[in-house]
């Protein structure tokens, strides 16, 4: 799972960079919530996002956490 530590920090790099989340000051709970709801909107519609394959013992690793 180490190995595909750099497709999950492609992911986030995106998200605060292209997406915009990373902001450090919201004046309100319900400001940062708008921010990172639209952020997470604006990446889905990305044409081209990063993915991991994992094979069967990977998903059932993951299931364990």
């Amino acid at each position: 799972m180490l190995r595909k530590r750099y497709v999950i920090e492609t992911i986030f790099d995106q998200l605060k960079n292209i997406s915009q989340i990373g902001h450090s000051r919201h004046r309100s709970p319900v400001s940062f919530m708008f921010h990172l709801m639209a952020g997470l909107v604006a990446y889905t519609f990305q044409p081209k996002k990063p993915s991991i394959k994992l094979n069967r013992n990977e998903k059932n690793a993951l299931r364990q956490i």
